[in-house]
């Protein structure tokens, strides 16, 4: 990478700052300081601290990213688990009669059951099932 003298010694002055940020611990004023878009020569051994820090920030922001992700995908699963509940435990509105009392409400089951159940019923009232 060719540099004008100018910006070679910019280039040097805000290294020498970051670096001096990172050593005292004070990460968040690199960040402020612009070590995120800090242009690190890979060619340069002077600019290998920054480059490990910047691929390590990275990595932590990722792994944040992917953590809040499932966060929000097992709040939207429970959400909608509990409205399937709730909507379970809803009393039924039965069109009958008034007075008579609701019947009770039906249960849905998986396919397989439910064509068993239909057998055995048939069965048990002397017909064929379907």
């Amino acid at each position: 990478m060719t540099r004008t003298p100018d910006a070679s010694a910019a280039h040097h002055d805000l290294r020498q700052r970051l670096l001096a940020l990172l050593a005292d611990g004070d990460v968040d004023a690199a960040l402020q300081a612009g070590l995120m878009d800090f242009p690190s020569d890979r060619d340069d051994e002077d600019d290998a601290p920054l480059r490990q820090i910047q691929a390590r920030l990275r990595e932590a922001w990722a792994a944040r990213d992917r953590h809040r992700a499932r966060e929000a995908r097992l709040a939207r699963i429970a959400a909608e688990r509990e409205a399937r509940r709730r909507a379970a435990s809803a009393p039924a509105i039965d069109a009958a009669a008034p007075g008579t009392p609701p019947a009770a409400p039906a249960l849905a089951l998986p396919p397989a059951a439910a064509a068993a159940l239909a057998r055995a019923r048939a069965r048990a009232g002397g017909g064929r099932p379907a």
